[in-house]
């Protein structure tokens, strides 16, 4: 076949855990021999392993055919620069699709899951067998996609971090948060573990598990606390978020009573942190990337100026 396309094809990666145990100890026989003194099964990580690298390899001879082909390691998201016509495939878990839309800008993605046996995939609709079929389909803008709202945190100091399923702010070790918050024109100080911001694509993680401590909480504490919040319409394409308060702390300095709302474009969420140190602003579980939230820093965390957009 030949190629469709002059266009790069960005071919996404990541490090299986075979990879990272190499990396840290040197050897194939020294990782198992660590991974087998715990007691774990060290032939579950070669058969990831080995199954990963073949759908890569698959992958790669197919995409090869239809156009330019680049493959990148998830390591090197955060400094690549993605073209407005490249067209992004993402191998992995469904984590790596969300780390990857919020570093392009409205470029479709194509989410391939590796092996299904393994992986649930809610955003990994296809299998590497299907890139043959459906990359054609996506050059000729023959396939659907849904759109995916963005969250995104703007410091006082110009600099800026998108989420794609949540944003948390607060320590970056275990500890307290100090901060004052704005919501509308309730304005308060507060000291918590921190606050979550919830995308619509998120409301299945961080953002359910908090919901249902709270609702646990409530129902083991408070008469008639028993209900379950409807979140259902709370979808990917939501033009809203929502944010939650980590353990609250009510006290002389701090009050707990802005604890969970709705953020929209005309409704912003206002922060400024009253941290001396280790305040930290960081997304979709990406700790090592973030934005430094001490004394003084003013945040703003409203709807991303930019969507996702996820071939479907």
């Amino acid at each position: 076949m030949e190629r469709l396309t002059e266009n790069k094809i960005i071919l996404i990666t990541r490090k299986t855990r075979i990879d990272d145990l190499i990396a840290r100890f040197n050897t194939l026989e020294q990782a198992k021999f660590y991974v087998e003194h715990l007691g774990a099964d060290f032939s579950d990580y070669l058969a990831e392993d080995r199954n990963y690298k073949q759908a890569i390899s698959d992958a790669e001879e197919t995409l090869r055919r239809l156009g330019r082909l680049h493959i990148l390691d998830r390591q090197y998201l955060t400094n690549f620069l993605f073209g407005k016509d490249d067209t992004i495939i993402v191998l992995g878990q469904d984590g790596l699709v969300a780390n990857t839309l919020k570093y392009l800008d409205s470029q479709c993605v194509i989410g391939v899951n590796p092996e299904p046996r393994r992986w649930e995939g809610v955003l990994l609709p296809f299998r590497v067998r299907d890139l043959e079929k459906i990359i054609p389909e996506v050059f000729r803008q023959n396939r659907k996609y849904r759109e995916i709202t963005m969250a995104k945190a703007e410091l006082n100091n110009g600099l800026s971090l998108y989420g794609v399923n949540d944003i948390f702010i607060g320590p970056k070790t275990h500890g307290s948060a100090r901060y004052n918050i704005r919501t509308g024109t309730l304005v308060e100080n507060q000291s918590s573990s921190g606050i979550i911001v919830s995308t619509g694509l998120g409301a299945t993680g961080w953002f359910r598990s908090i919901i249902t401590g709270a609702v646990g909480v409530a129902a083991a504490s408070l008469p008639g606390g028993r209900g379950t919040p409807d979140f259902s319409s709370f979808t990917w394409d939501s033009r809203y978020l929502y944010f939650s308060v980590r353990e609250p702390w009510p006290s002389k300095y701090s009050s707990a009573n802005i604890v969970f709302g709705q953020i929209t474009e005309n409704h912003p969420l206002e922060l400024e942190s009253h941290m001396s140190d280790n305040g930290v602003i960081f997304s979709d579980g990406i700790e090592k990337d973030f934005l430094e939230f001490n004394s003084g820093t003013k945040a703003s965390v409203t709807i991303a100026d930019k969507v996702g957009r996820l071939i479907v």
